[in-house]
């Protein structure tokens, strides 16, 4: 398949690759802020990147805010470094209702790395777009991974449903929890249970710890039974039977499932960090060796399509609608009962489907 208009680069983007690929951190970061910014030409940018990806381990931290997550992921990025690894790192903040951009952008983060060329911290805001975050975050993924990055950590700053999206771009999901935080254990049962590939108790050395570590690891035991009525799939992991979990569907292949580890964690001092990488890298290549990485990979592209394909056919539904007078005049419309909302939209959205019709969409 050949690359749409929509995709088409032009000479100053297809040099911008060309930068990055090449390493220029300046170009990652340009390219970076035209995919948060969804700039024009931002598209073409990453659709030409994409043939270079699959090299890094992505990985998701996400968990309640006050877990420790920054302070984790600087022990992380630190510690990846230290046995010769280059590290990307994408922090996922708030938006600023005043600016758009990330409330907690200018923050001090990364003291371990500060001058380290070979980690690249970038946070990054939704801009105030339904969805939009967790696909911009997806792109910068992409660029990441095809500078060459061999770890790129996504950390979202809390636990709720659009951290959830965010951090479902990841291959290995790390939930951190605090001890004692038995309303934050509970809150993982109406949920991030199910996208947690490894799940943290980090401030270890405080009270309740033990007691945290055990809920857990309770919690662990019946996700993955079925008769508790959970769902023990993530990432291509599903209970036995299911027929995208890498076994034949009969019931053949348990060895195939990924139970998810309980660890400990101190970030302040760094205990833990390096039994928790190489649980990560336990799980990347239970990935790999399983091939469960490949249906993975397709449920996130398909998922990708699906989102991409929604806003543009959005956006043409919104032209039409401005074409028609705007929503404003529409709803006037509707509340002078001339007509209803359902033959409006039926109207707004025929010359989209004849196009599709007619194969010219």
């Amino acid at each position: 398949m050949g690359r749409s208009d929509a995709t088409a680069l032009s000479d100053g983007d297809a040099a911008l690759v060309e930068d990055l690929l090449a390493g220029s951190h300046r170009a990652l970061a340009r390219v970076i802020t035209r995919i948060e910014n969804r700039a024009a030409g931002y598209r073409g940018i990453v659709a030409a990147l994409h043939e270079h990806t699959g090299g890094a381990d992505v990985i998701g931290i996400t968990g309640a805010p006050g877990a420790g997550k920054s302070t984790l992921v600087d022990k992380l990025a630190a510690a990846y470094r230290d046995r010769g690894d280059t590290v990307g790192v994408v922090a996922v903040d708030p938006s600023s209702p005043y600016t758009g951009g990330a409330v907690l952008g200018d923050r001090i983060r990364m003291a371990s790395n500060v001058g380290d060329m070979d980690v690249f911290f970038r946070s990054m805001s939704a801009r105030g777009q339904l969805g939009g975050l967790s696909m911009a975050t997806a792109d910068a993924v992409k660029a990441l991974d095809a500078f060459g990055k061999d770890a790129v950590i996504i950390e979202t700053v809390g636990a709720g449903q659009n951290e959830v999206d965010v951090v479902r771009t990841a291959d290995t999901v790390a939930v951190l929890v605090q001890p004692g935080s038995g309303d934050d254990v509970q809150t993982l049962k109406a949920g991030i249970l199910e996208i947690g590939d490894v799940f943290v108790v980090n401030k270890a050395d405080m009270d309740g710890a033990e007691r945290t570590l055990a809920e857990l690891e309770e919690m662990v035991h019946r996700r993955e039974s079925p008769t508790k009525g959970l769902d023990g799939g993530h990432h291509g992991f599903e209970v036995p039977d299911h027929p995208d979990d890498g076994t034949d569907g009969d019931g053949e292949g348990d060895e195939t499932v990924w139970t998810p580890d309980v660890l400990r964690t101190v970030a302040n001092t760094g205990e833990g960090v390096a039994e928790l990488i190489e649980t990560f890298d336990a799980h990347a290549t239970h990935l790999r060796e399983s091939g469960a990485i490949e249906s993975t990979k397709r449920r996130r592209y398909a998922e990708e399509i699906r989102t991409l394909v929604r806003s543009d056919v959005g956006a043409l539904a919104t032209a039409e609608i401005e074409r028609r007078g705007g929503i404003d005049a529409l709803a006037d419309s509707v509340r002078r009962r001339e007509t209803d909302p359902y033959s409006l939209a039926a109207e707004i959205v025929e010359p989209i489907a004849d196009c599709v019709d007619d194969g010219e969409l």
